[in-house]
């Protein structure tokens, strides 16, 4: 078996909050061509997905009146939502966050968009900033 070799931390995507994908995606994907990606729904949103340069751009509608998502967009309205990093070890990255007392949002990984293995850390010790991490 060949060892994987580490690739790093990168911005996986940037999560978006929108009122309505319907009006939203015609510009990423008309106005700056972007290229749809197919992604599934998840954690109460509905989700369009573009490619940019590597990095994806997910565009998040709340698929109820009680999903995290529809919650934002009443407290904040339209906005980025959060950002994603990939990690080559998402266990050991959780381990570094809680020895420098980050708070975390999902103490244990679960199954994410994309089905990787993602935790969110609260914006409370990340700036202000909602930080999801996947593993690669």
């Amino acid at each position: 078996m060949t060892p994987t070799t580490p690739r790093g931390i990168r911005v996986s995507h940037i999560g978006i909050a929108v009122d309505s994908l319907a009006r939203t995606a015609p510009f990423f994907r008309d106005v700056l061509g972007l290229s749809e990606v197919a992604l599934d729904d998840a954690d109460g949103a509905r989700i369009a997905g573009f490619d940019a340069g590597g990095s994806l751009v997910e565009l998040l509608e709340g698929s109820s009146a009680d999903s995290p998502i529809t919650r934002f967009l009443e407290k904040r309205g339209p906005g980025i939502h959060h950002i994603c990093f990939a990690v080559d070890d998402l266990d050991a990255t959780l381990a570094r966050c809680r020895e420098a007392g980050v708070i975390l949002v999902d103490e244990t990984p679960r199954i994410g968009a994309e089905g990787k293995r993602i935790a969110f850390l609260h914006p409370r010790s990340t700036g202000g900033v909602l930080v999801e991490l996947s593993e690669h």
